[in-house]
C-alpha cells in the first residue's frame, strides 16, 4: 500500500553521428583536386544535395524534470536522490531537476492531471495500474521499455503489473508480500513460545491472545483499524480462507468478497478482538500508527511489508535485530497457503509531457538500475548506517531477481557487513504473493475498512450480514460502472 536507462539509444545515435562524420570526411578526400569545393562550402554554410541534417541528440536538449521526491521528513532517501541528481545532471548538464514531494492519491491525481501539475513522472502503486492505464493518466512507454537493454533481467513477478496487453505502462521499483512481523524479545518476556514460521491462524489467535497486557498497554497483535490499509490488512486473511475480492468475467466485475471465506476471515478478526482480547484498546490505528505501535514495543504482531516495520524498529526504535521476525502471513489450516497480498511501488510517466521529457524522465528512472554506480550507492549506504550504528535492512522483492547476476553482486556486497539485516532463509519458502484486485481496488479497501471498524466496535454483528451489505454498495457504486477496454 503504501525507482531503467536506455544506453542502446546513445549508442545508436552516437554511431550514426560517427557514420555521418565519416562520410563527410571522405567526400571531402574525393573533392579535394576539384578546389576542395565540398569543403569550402560546409565551411562557409553552405549545403550540398547530398548533405542529410544529423538528427539532434536528447542529451544536447534542454529539458526540465519535475522529479518524484522524498518527503522532507525523509533525510536518508533525500540524501540518496540528492546524490542521483548530481550524477544524472553531469551526464545530461542541459536537463534541469525541480523536486515535488507530492504522494500519490486516488482523490487527486485527476485533479493533478486536469490541472496539468503533476510530476513528470510520480511513484504509485500495483492497485492503481487498471485505473491509470484507463483513464489515460500514464503513459505508454513500450517503446523506451523495448529499446532498454536490461528489459529482461527485471523481476517479473512485479513487473507484470504494469503491462498490460503487451504495452508497458510502468517502471517497478520494488515489491512486497505483505508478512507479519513478530517481537520476539516481547513474547519472550512474557514467556510465550514463538511460533513456527510455518503457523497457522489458530498459531496467531493463542500467540496474541497469550503476549497481550491489556494493564500495560500492550496489545497481542496491531491490525490497522482505519483508513483504507484497514481493508487492505483484511484481504490477506479473504485470500487465506481461499476467498477473492472480485471476479471478471465476460466483461463484467462482481463482488465476491462476501462468500463463506470472506466470513470466515471476518469471524477470524472477531476472535482476535472480542475472544483472545488481543488487540489495541485504541484499535483506530492507521497504518503509521500501527507501524508506530512495534516499533514502540507496545504490540508483539503487525501486519505489512516486512522491510518497512523491521527499519522502523531496528533504526527508530532501537531494537536488535534478533528481537525482530518476519513471517509469512499464517495459513488459515495447517497445510494451507501462506497467501499475503502481492503488492509494490512502481514509477510512471506523465502522458502530457513531451516525447522528449518522457524520453528523459525514462532515463532518470532506470539511470541507477543495473548499474556500478548502483552497486557503490548499495556499499555506501550499508558503511553509512554503520557509521551512525544503524541497520541496513535489504527489501525481500527488489526489481531484480535476488538469483540474478546482479542480484548476487548486491547479496556479496551485504554479506560483508555485520549491520545488514539477515532475514530468516525458510521466509521465502513460505511467502506466497497474490496480486491485489484490478479495478477499484481503494474503494473495496475503503468499504471494508468500514466493517472492519464495526466488527470492532460492536460485539455479536453477523459476517455475512455485513459482508453482504458491503459487496452490494461496491457492486453498484464502483463495479457496475467499471468500464473496460
Amino acid at each position: 500500500m503504501r525507482k531503467f536507462s536506455a544506453v542502446m539509444m546513445c549508442i545508436l545515435l552516437f554511431g550514426s553521428l560517427l557514420a555521418a562524420c565519416g562520410g563527410k570526411e571522405k567526400a571531402a578526400d574525393n573533392t579535394k583536386n576539384e578546389g576542395n569545393k565540398a569543403t569550402n562550402n560546409a565551411s562557409a554554410g553552405g549545403n550540398t544535395s547530398t548533405d542529410a541534417a544529423a538528427p539532434e541528440d536528447i542529451a544536447d536538449k534542454k529539458i526540465t524534470l519535475k522529479i518524484h521526491y522524498p518527503l522532507p521528513d525523509e533525510t536518508t532517501l533525500k540524501a540518496t536522490e540528492d546524490d542521483k541528481i548530481a550524477r544524472f545532471q553531469k551526464k545530461y548538464p542541459n536537463v534541469t531537476i525541480v523536486k515535488d514531494d507530492w504522494r500519490y492519491s486516488v482523490d487527486e491525481i485527476g485533479v493533478k492531471m486536469a490541472s496539468n501539475e503533476a510530476p513528470t513522472f510520480y511513484n504509485t502503486w500495483a492497485t492503481e495500474a487498471s485505473l491509470l492505464i484507463e483513464r489515460g493518466w500514464v503513459a505508454d512507454i513500450t517503446d523506451l521499455w523495448n529499446n532498454w537493454e536490461y528489459k529482461d533481467e527485471i523481476n517479473p513477478v512485479i513487473q507484470q503489473q504494469f503491462i498490460r496487453d503487451g504495452k508497458v505502462y510502468g517502471v517497478t521499483q520494488n515489491g512486497y508480500i505483505t508478512s507479519t512481523v513478530v517481537n520476539k524479545k516481547l513474547l519472550a518476556d512474557k514467556g510465550v513460545e514463538a511460533p513456527s514460521l510455518d503457523w497457522t491462524w489458530d498459531d496467531m489467535l493463542n500467540t496474541a491472545k497469550a503476549s497481550a497486557d491489556a494493564k500495560k498497554g500492550i496489545s497481542g497483535i496491531a491490525p490497522m483499524g482505519k483508513g483504507n490499509e484497514s481493508g487492505w490488512n483484511w484481504t490477506n486473511f479473504l485470500f487465506e480462507a481461499g476467498g477473492e475480492i472480485q471476479s471478471n468475467e465476460n466483461g463484467k466485475v462482481t463482488a465476491v468478497f462476501n462468500s463463506e471465506a470472506g466470513v470466515k476471515a471476518l469471524d477470524f478478526y472477531k476472535k482476535l478482538r472480542w475472544e483472545a482480547e488481543a488487540i489495541p484498546q485504541d484499535w483506530a490505528l492507521g497504518w503509521s500508527d500501527a507501524v508506530g505501535s512495534f516499533q514502540q514495543g507496545r504490540t508483539a504482531m503487525v501486519i505489512a511489508g516486512a522491510f518497512d516495520v523491521i527499519n522502523a524498529a531496528l533504526n527508530e526504535g532501537g531494537m536488535k535485530p534478533e528481537d525482530v521476525v518476519a513471517y509469512p502471513m499464517p495459513a488459515a489450516e495447517k497445510g494451507g497457503k501462506h497467501y499475503g497480498i502481492l503488492g509494490g511501488n512502481y514509477l510512471v510517466i506523465n502522458p502530457n509531457s513531451t516525447k522528449d521529457e518522457q524520453e528523459m524522465a525514462f532515463r532518470y528512472i532506470t539511470f541507477d538500475y543495473f548499474s556500478d554506480d548502483a552497486l557503490k550507492a548499495v556499499e555506501d549506504t550499508i558503511a553509512a548506517r554503520k557509521a551512525d550504528n544503524k541497520y541496513y535492512i535489504p527489501n525481500p522483492m527488489e526489481y531484480f531477481s535476488w538469483d540474478s547476476e546482479y542480484g548476487k553482486k548486491v547479496e556479496a556486497i551485504q554479506a560483508k557487513y555485520d549491520n545488514v539485516y539477515k532475514y530468516d532463509p525458510q521466509l521465502f519458502t513460505l511467502l506466497e504473493g497474490k496480486i491485489e484486485a484490478q479495478y477499484n481496488t481503494q474503494d473495496y479497501y475503503a468499504t471494508m475498512s468500514n466493517v472492519v471498524q464495526e466488527s470492532f466496535s460492536k460485539k455479536g454483528t453477523d459476517s455475512k450480514s455485513q459482508l453482504d451489505v458491503a459487496a452490494k454498495y461496491v457492486q453498484e457504486t464502483f463495479f457496475d460502472k467499471v468500464a473496460q477496454k
